[in-house]
């Protein structure tokens, strides 16, 4: 795929984007059996064709880094000299987000607002954090140094609604430290609408500010919509009718389960704020209390704390890039349910986290392409209990 950032060199996030789409996948798919090979009885494993993504446009969210000076700012991303880059039209970025930065520029001009400069730690605006949701309608988040201007970036939402069609959520994050983190700890919301729809798979998701969401919406519909169908798959002849969602986020996976049949979901979250967007999901979609619950609460010690006979049927588990821990997976394989659902986004953790549960085989397992021109893989794996413990 041609890119004038990667021949310029200004960028260099897309690493594989000489290598036809294709073969990144063919080559992705290799090295996740490849991973997965040291796990026992490996070779029973079944593998369904990989989950592709668009090679264009696949990006529904951006973190734009903040450059320049006040009056010629650039959104883009940080260059080898630790200053903003500008990275106008890029391909793999959606459409709407891309016609959104001139607007946000006019915007950063009006305001006058001052880039931060990495090198001299000096600069109020570090980042705008733009997520496409519904109707093409947008969050956008400013990331600030302080909060001396977030008074003005209040008044000034008729005009960025002027510039930049679409936005329907805004807010202030405010991030006083010189980290590389993008963003710190405190979040102002400037608008009335505090959350943004955002349709993913089967479901109307409500986003809030600083909910996790996979950024290629595309294939986390195909993601979503394999685990449930492996979730709702009878077990030893009889239909599951209970499940519980670990690290569920903002209910993307609990919410695809309950639409499937499962008659009881559980999903646990230690964000309250993806906790309460995952109810006005669920209560937009009619799924009742009684169907779908969602706690805020560490997986783990709220796993631990229930009930033998509350287990499930089936475990859905979608950890950050750490995977499960030692804890978690000793658990599982100590709790006698009998499928579970791993989505990874880092094979290396999962395998070992496989490691501390030989009593589960693996069934199906698949590849979900969610950053094309990567080596990042994203993998699904179904695993049923073979054994019992003695």
């Amino acid at each position: 795929m041609h890119c004038e950032h990667w021949e310029s060199g200004v960028c260099r996030s897309c690493t594989l984007i000489e290598v036809p789409y294709q073969e990144q996948l063919a080559d992705k798919a290799r090295s996740l059996r490849a991973t997965l090979d040291t796990v026992p009885n490996a070779s029973n494993i079944h593998w369904l064709p990989p989950a592709s993504s668009e090679p264009r446009a696949f990006h529904t969210s951006a973190k734009l880094v903040v450059g320049g000076t006040r009056r010629r700012p650039t959104l883009g991303a940080l260059g080898a000299d630790r200053r903003g880059v500008d990275l106008p039209a890029c391909q793999i970025q959606h459409p709407a987000i891309n016609k959104a930065i001139p607007g946000l520029k006019r915007f950063i001009r009006a305001l006058d607002l001052t880039p931060y400069d990495v090198p001299r730690r000096s600069g109020e605006l570090k980042y705008i954090l733009l997520t496409l949701g519904a109707d093409e309608q947008l969050m956008c988040r400013f990331v600030l140094r302080t909060r001396e201007r977030v008074t003005d970036l209040r008044r000034s939402l008729p005009l960025l609604r002027e510039l930049v069609h679409g936005v329907s959520v805004v807010t202030a994050n405010i991030h006083p430290t010189h980290e590389a983190i993008v963003e710190g700890p405190e979040e102002i919301i400037l608008t009335k609408a505090r959350v943004l729809p955002l349709i993913v798979g089967d479901t109307r998701l409500a986003l809030g500010p600083r909910s996790f969401v996979q950024t290629n919406t595309q294939v986390a519909s195909q993601l979503y919509r394999q685990a449930a169908k492996w979730a709702s798959a009878p077990i030893a002849k009889a239909a599951p009718s209970t499940a519980w969602d670990l690290y569920c986020g903002v209910g993307g996976f609990a919410l695809h389960l309950a639409q499937e049949g499962i008659a009881s979901v559980a999903g646990v979250e230690v964000s309250d704020q993806a906790i309460s967007s995952a109810i006005t999901a669920a209560r937009s979609m009619g799924i009742s209390r009684s169907k779908a619950v969602f706690v805020t609460a560490d997986a783990t010690e709220w796993a631990k704390a229930q009930p033998a006979q509350t287990h499930p049927d089936v475990l859905v588990v979608n950890p950050p890039r750490r995977g499960i821990g030692e804890e978690l997976a000793r658990w599982i394989e100590e709790s006698g349910i009998r499928r579970v659902i791993y989505s990874s986004c880092n094979p290396k953790s999962l395998v070992k986290d496989l490691a501390l549960m030989p009593s589960y085989q693996g069934i199906e397992a698949r590849l979900f392409d969610m950053f094309p021109h990567t080596d990042h893989a994203e993998l699904a794996l179904v695993l049923e209990k073979t054994r019992t413990l003695p």
